[in-house]
């Protein structure tokens, strides 16, 4: 997880769950434009959508300040899809919605796998292997961070 793989302290989920760290939308040829616009979250339109985001999307770094997380999120990557993302409040919407009612929930995926949020290394070929197998042989796009050598 990324409090394993990073120097920066933060807090793991108390729940030990596997989490978004974002949805980067991506163009035709697989790549992930980035700052497409400079548009920022409106926290008070995030309304009760708050309370879903703090469990699966929560800021690791800065446990009380998520909006900060959510907004770099949604201007470096959000912002960039549309059409199909219309704006901010559509963009936490269709990850929530993703996580919680497209069997797209990788905590429950990796879990019914054996692969747990434990701090220990994985093979990516599992990690690819599990989601894949949970959401219909899709192809997930995942980007890892090293550590020390791992």
């Amino acid at each position: 997880a990324v409090c394993n793989s990073n120097s920066i302290p933060c807090k793991d989920p108390p729940d030990k769950l596997f989490t978004v760290h974002g949805l980067w939308p991506s163009d035709s040829n697989g790549h992930d434009p980035v700052n497409c616009s400079k548009t920022t979250v409106d926290a008070q339109k995030l309304g009760n959508l708050t309370t879903q985001l703090e469990i699966i999307w929560p800021n690791v770094y800065k446990r009380t300040d998520h909006i900060s997380f959510w907004n770099k999120q949604w201007t470096k990557h959000g912002s960039c899809g549309h059409p199909t993302i219309m704006n901010d409040i559509h963009y936490f919407q269709t990850a929530i919605k993703m996580y919680i009612t497209q069997n797209q929930n990788v905590s429950k995926i990796l879990s019914q796998a054996k692969i747990e949020p434990e701090g220990k290394p994985r093979k990516q070929v599992d990690i690819v292997n599990a989601i894949r197998k949970g959401i219909d042989d899709k192809e997930p796009k995942l980007k890892c961070q090293k550590h020390n050598q791992v």
